[in-house]
């Protein structure tokens, strides 16, 4: 017996409400990162002014020195504000984590947890007191403050870099919080689209390419934590980098008293075979019920270090192609088509291997047009000169945002340590936008014949297969799609097809008789269901009354505090809470009238429903039979019906995103118990209705208790 809907519209306008904007999200071992020149981004409508010469770039020259410990101080002084930042950063090669995938992005995160003579609340109250900032990452510590307050803040720095115990209880709160990400990036196509591609780009065997999974976090303990910290984090390895009002006098005093007795140690170096483009296009697909629209990656590494001559003329060749808001991938999709909200490009450097991807988000319809623009654009970058004016566009974008960066203490930090870690030339900044201006139409056109390959990407979709797949065969020189799930793995093909004389209404037909059949579902007279909806970490109540079939009311609320209730009295709707009361009329209205049904699959056959039975799936590890449902008023649902039991585990709808874009909403049931006669599923978990996922729970059902006709009435 399907349960969830009496709740999840409702719930959706009130989460909407409640529930915070924002959402912290954690994922397995980033892809390569550019690390050698500032993001960009921008919008140049007018025309460009004449070139003229460069800016003259004034960053200030680094003092640099080592400690007898090895770790290698680089100081740039900056007295025009009384603040101060400090990073220590310890370069150490990326490791393989396996099937504990994830752990050292998560001792990092831990790392400022708590120490041998701090608690991760006592370091949070220093650090407010300050007016400072303190942040940890797996390469060590960074943070920032008033000058005053310097020798305050590095003496919390150094106790958490070097004294860090790595708490079980601290640890046991991130790793919930890291649960509801990997939770909600189950429904999320960016996320599965961005996983998917780090792992066709750079392949499971190699760090970049590796991604935790609820199974890799399960494997994640405190020992690694300290294990992989006792093993790789050593001063001899490491920078320390001030800037801002502190002399090198000053830094050094600094860098001695609280860093000084970090023992030095010997520390294990990794290679790793170089991953390489596809030799000719490859499609690969990942299938995303229920799906309006399609994420498209086309993407592959390059072998672009930081610091060689490419890197600058290769961003230029960049923000032309898809680097910035009038690009021309960007143009073509956003302005010129209106496929999409925004399409974009990246080509990142990177000292093991680099990458590049376009990407965008477009409507089903269109997913095959978009893809051949994209190429399109991308083949007119191999193929002509691009003109002077629109060239000095992009140099006069990239010289702003790069001019803006410097006022950042941290873009100039940055600065240091990467000439530091990559050997570039000590004026390497200082002459970027004099490089930058020099870059011509040829040396763009030389760029894009080097690193932009359409002919060797993975070309990654994540959508609705039914409505997509077939047509982005014209993308494979053999006509083939490779077909992946969401953790990145190959799918094989289910050769489980649909038994003679099954249909559409028989599948149907056998879930009402799993449930208890028809004779039992019409003694049900009234139904009373409570259960509790745990989103993050708030908890709601969601009580729901269900008479006659054709009434249904329900209240949310929290902590004994009704805050909401919607009401179906047989002809009309409404919806009160926060003082305010309004008519639920269309969708709304067809909705509640569904809801008041107690089985509304039994009013498929006679209630105008039309039904497409369109193949077998698999549900978390068992086949299903796929139906497509289409309400009377136009409305689909896809709908999945376990092939062994009978029960429904999973519909699949279209809605709408907090951000107001399309989205795709999944259920997934699960606990069926019998109250008088009747299977009532007791757990859904709910994904893409909010920027978290939900999970209801149901702790009761009364069935013909005699309900009050006064709980439905109208307000």
């Amino acid at each position: 017996m399907k349960k969830a809907h009496f709740f999840t519209l409702f719930a959706a306008l009130l989460l909407f409400a409640c529930t915070p904007k924002s959402s912290d999200k954690m994922s397995g071992t980033p892809a390569a990162k550019s690390t050698t020149a500032p993001a960009m981004s921008g919008d140049i409508r007018a025309a460009a002014p004449l070139a003229g010469p460069a800016p003259k770039i004034q960053i200030g020259k680094a003092e640099t020195f080592k400690l007898e410990n090895g770790l290698t101080v680089i100081v740039m002084e900056n007295h025009k504000l009384p603040k101060v930042s400090f990073q220590v950063f310890v370069d150490y090669d990326p490791t393989l984590e396996k099937d504990a995938a994830g752990y050292v992005d998560m001792m990092g995160d831990m790392l400022s947890k708590g120490t041998a003579k701090r608690s991760k609340s006592q370091i949070d109250e220093e650090i407010d007191f300050l007016g400072a900032y303190i942040s940890s990452s797996a390469n060590g510590v960074s943070g920032g403050c008033l000058s005053k307050h310097s020798d305050k803040l590095l003496e919390i720095m150094s106790d958490v870099l070097l004294n860090p115990t790595f708490p079980q209880e601290e640890w046991d709160k991130v790793k919930r919080r890291v649960e509801s990400g990997l939770a909600q990036e189950k429904n999320d196509a960016n996320a599965i689209a961005g996983k998917v591609a780090s792992i066709l780009r750079y392949g499971k065997d190699h760090p970049y390419g590796e991604q935790m999974t609820e199974a890799t976090l399960a494997k994640i303990s405190v020992d690694q934590f300290k294990s992989h910290y006792e093993k790789y984090l050593k001063p001899n390895i490491a920078y320390f980098v001030v800037v801002g009002d502190i002399t090198k006098a000053q830094a050094e005093k600094y860098a001695r008293q609280y860093f000084g007795a970090w023992k030095k140690g010997d520390v294990s170096k990794h290679t790793y075979p170089t991953p390489a483009q596809p030799e000719k296009a490859q499609v690969d697909f990942v299938h995303k019920p229920g799906a309006v629209q399609s994420v498209i990656n086309i993407t592959y590494p390059v072998e672009l270090r930081p610091g060689t001559p490419d890197v600058i003329r290769s961003r230029v060749m960049n923000a032309i192609l898809g680097g910035y808001f009038n690009s021309r991938v960007n143009a073509n999709l956003r302005e010129g088509h209106g496929w999409t909200y925004g399409a974009r490009t990246s080509l990142n450097a990177d000292k093991l291997i680099g990458s590049f991807t376009a990407s965008a988000s477009v409507r089903n319809a269109v997913s095959d047009s978009s893809i051949i623009e994209f190429l399109k654009e991308m083949n007119r970058m191999r193929t002509e000169l691009v003109p002077v004016s629109e060239l000095q566009v992009v140099k006069n974008v990239i010289t702003g945002q790069f001019s803006q960066s410097l006022e950042e203490p941290g873009t100039v930090a940055n600065f240091a340590l990467s000439t530091a870690r990559y050997g570039l030339p000590a004026d390497y900044y200082e002459k970027y936008l004099e490089v930058l201006q020099s870059v011509t139409p040829q040396e763009v056109l030389t760029m894009a014949q080097k690193y932009i390959k359409p002919g060797q990407a993975h070309i990654l979709v994540v959508g609705n297969k039914d409505d997509v797949a077939d047509r982005l065969k014209q993308f494979s020189p053999e006509g083939k799609i490779n077909f992946f799930d969401a953790q990145g793995n190959p799918v094989k093909t289910n050769n489980t097809g649909i038994p003679d004389g099954m249909t559409a209404e028989k599948v149907v037909e056998d879930y009402i008789n799993a449930i208890g059949g028809a004779a039992k579902i019409a003694m049900l007279k009234d139904v009373q269901t409570t259960a509790s909806m745990q989103v993050s970490v708030q908890s709601l109540n969601v009580v729901t009354w269900q008479k006659g079939g054709n009434k249904v009311a329900m209240e949310m609320g929290m902590n004994g505090q009704i805050f909401s209730k919607r009401v179906y009295d047989g002809t009309t709707a409404s919806e009160s809470g926060m003082g305010n009361v309004r008519t639920l009329e269309g969708e709304e209205l067809a909705d509640l009238k569904e809801q008041a049904a107690f089985c509304k699959e039994a009013n498929y056959a006679t209630g105008g429903y039309k039904l497409a039975l369109k193949g077998v799936e698999e549900v978390n590890g068992s086949n299903a039979y796929v139906v497509e449902v289409e309400r009377p008023d136009g409305k689909k649902t896809t709908e999945y019906y376990d092939m062994k039991s009978s029960l429904k585990v999973r519909e699949v709808s279209a809605t709408t995103g907090q951000d107001g874009s399309p989205a795709t909403m999944t259920i997934d049931f699960a606990d069926y118990k019998e109250s008088n006669g009747v299977k009532f599923p007791n757990t859904m978990d709910i994904n893409g209705l909010m920027p978290i996922p939900i999970k209801s729970t149901v702790s009761e059902i009364k069935v013909n208790t005699g309900i009050d006709d006064k709980v439905f009435n109208l307000k």
